[in-house]
């Protein structure tokens, strides 16, 4: 009997949390708002950023004035002449898959601003500031870079701008092309003499891997359509996979590194294409809408399932923007050994165009955002 109590006694408790945890669940779904609609003070300087206030298609995205931010101690303000537009802003204007609501807000965005990378010219510093003067041309990382003015920390992710790119090509690299270091160099070790393999070459990180690759002293294999052959043999790559005449996972070949930034095939699909001792870096994949509750994180998770039990390693990769890097990328692109490749340019008030143009999956390098 006294079992019996303390099973049911048990059971209640479970009940009773599952319930709460729902309640809450329900109340911070119901909680979670952001600023949009509210009466805002009159902006003493204004300048364009694109806000979004609910998640949703691109139409959700607008142009609207907010308060052009001043540099602290230890920042730079950076008047933006070009931005880029990555996979992670439609994940985060749609909200999906839904966990990324966790962070972001449940029911409604926390941040209403989009985009990370940034390229432009110096118009203040802060009194901190000793790496940076008002003029200089720079590139980097920061939250809100679609809009016309941003203000990084002078020690994190802004770097010098080569003077043989355009301010387009500058905000093409960041978040793309460290990917494609970090994940190559950190994540995969590669050495030279090894082969690799570019699944989605033509992509915006792909057309900076392939390069990256052959940096490292790899010998690289890219995959593309057929429209992008030339385009990636341009950059570098020793052998290019016409992906809808051949499948490079039956073709016989095995490679030290696969790096797989499409995600549209299975895990176990990839076996036979590495060696024994093999890593495939799993990069995002997928479209805005795939996997609506979890999206890509259900490939790591099948990943961590699969390696015990194989020789290979299959492992999920998600890049940290750091200034030692960007310089290192910068050195390259001043010596012509990265090129960044722009597919299209498009006005600040065609965003939410530039954004659908993403979606599709097809663009060629990366898709750019130009303030002049």
């Amino acid at each position: 009997m006294k079992l019996m109590r303390i099973i049911k006694w048990t059971g209640t408790a479970i009940l009773v949390i599952l319930l709460l945890g729902v309640v809450a669940i329900f109340v911070s779904y119901w909680r979670s708002d952001n600023d949009c609609g509210r009466a805002a003070n009159a902006l003493t300087n204004p300048m364009k950023a694109i806000t979004y206030c609910d998640y949703g298609s691109p139409d959700v995205l607008k142009v609207e004035e907010i308060e052009k931010p001043a540099p602290a101690a230890d920042q730079v303000l950076v008047r933006v002449r070009a931005a880029s537009i990555n996979p992670l802003d439609w994940h985060m204007m749609e909200g999906m898959p839904y966990v990324l609501r966790l962070q972001a807000g449940l029911r409604k965005p926390k941040s209403m601003r989009l985009g990370v990378d940034f390229a432009g010219t110096v118009e203040a510093v802060g009194k901190e500031v000793n790496d940076f003067k008002v003029g200089d041309e720079v590139f980097g990382g920061r939250d809100g870079a679609l809009a016309e003015y941003v203000c990084p920390r002078a020690s994190r992710a802004i770097v010098h701008k080569p003077a043989n790119i355009s301010f387009e090509q500058a905000a093409s690299v960041p978040i793309a092309a460290v990917t494609a270091l970090q994940s190559l160099r950190d994540k995969a070790h590669v050495q030279p003499g090894q082969h690799v393999l570019i699944n989605g070459a033509s992509g915006g990180v792909g057309t900076f891997a392939v390069q990256l690759g052959k940096y490292l002293g790899a010998e690289v294999t890219g995959v593309c359509s057929t429209r992008n052959l030339d385009l990636v043999g341009s950059l570098g790559a020793d052998h290019v996979i016409d992906y809808t005449k051949e499948d490079f996972t039956k073709n016989g070949q095995r490679y030290d590194v696969i790096l797989d930034l499409v995600g549209t095939q299975p895990l176990s699909w990839f076996r036979p294409a590495l060696k024994p001792k093999g890593i495939c870096v799993l990069i995002g994949g997928g479209g805005p809408n795939e996997g609506r509750w979890v999206g890509p994180m259900a490939r790591p998770v099948k990943a961590l399932l699969l390696s015990p039990f194989i020789s290979q390693q299959f492992v999920m990769f998600l890049a940290q923007l750091k200034k030692e890097d960007l310089t290192l990328l910068s050195d390259l692109m001043q010596r012509g050994k990265v090129r960044p490749v722009v597919d299209r340019t498009f006005k600040l008030d065609q965003v939410a165009e530039a954004m659908r143009y993403l979606e599709k999956g097809h663009a060629r390098g990366k898709v750019i955002v130009a303030l002049e």
